[in-house]
C-alpha cells in the first residue's frame, strides 16, 4: 500500500486526485498507476484501469488471475467492475468513498452473487495514511477556488 500511496502522490503532483493503483502477482509488481483523467482528459483514466491495462499487457493476458490490486482509496463502480471483468483475485484498498465506493459505502459491488467472478476485498488498510493525502488535496483544491473566485470579485469591482 505504501507504494500505491507513492503513486498518488505522483497525481497530487500533477493535480490530480491523489489515488494511486499496484498491482502484484506473487510478489512482484506488475504495474503502478495513479489517476490521470483530468491530464488525458479521459473519464476511464482512473489509477485501477491504468493499472489493470499495464496488468494485461505484462501478462500477455485480459486475464488476471492470481493478482492483488492495491488500491489507495475504495474503488467506483466502474473500476469495480474492471476488477471482476479481469479476474483480479484480490482488491486491498485504504480510504473508504463515501460519495461514490463500490465496496460497501455507496454499493457493494463484490457482493453481488450473480457474477462469475468473486473478488476478495479488504478495505480500510492504511486507511488514515491514504485518507489524509486526499483530505488535505481537496482541502487545497476548495482554498484555491476560493482565492481565485474572490480575486475575480475584486479585479471585476475594480474595473
Amino acid at each position: 500500500m505504501t507504494l500505491a500511496i507513492k503513486e498518488g502522490e505522483k497525481a497530487k503532483a500533477l493535480g490530480e486526485v491523489p489515488i494511486g493503483a499496484l498491482l502484484v502477482k506473487d510478489g512482484e509488481v506488475l504495474a503502478k498507476a495513479h489517476n490521470l483523467r483530468e491530464i488525458h482528459q479521459q473519464a476511464t483514466a482512473h489509477a485501477e484501469i491504468l493499472a489493470i491495462e499495464q496488468g494485461n499487457k505484462a501478462l500477455n493476458s485480459w486475464r488476471l488471475t492470481g493478482t492483488t490490486l492495491y488500491v489507495t482509496m475504495e474503488p467506483c463502480v466502474m473500476c469495480g467492475g474492471a476488477m471482476i471483468q479481469s479476474r483480479i483475485a484480490r482488491l486491498v484498498f485504504g480510504a473508504y468513498d463515501p460519495k461514490g465506493g463500490a465496496c460497501g459505502s455507496v454499493i457493494n459491488l463484490f457482493d453481488k452473487e450473480d457474477f462469475n467472478h468473486k473478488v476478495e476485498v479488504t478495505g480500510g488498510v492504511l486507511e488514515e495514511a491514504c485518507s489524509k493525502i486526499l483530505t488535505g488535496f481537496f482541502q487545497e483544491l476548495r482554498r484555491t477556488k476560493k482565492e481565485a473566485k474572490a480575486a475575480k470579485q475584486k479585479a471585476e469591482k475594480e474595473q
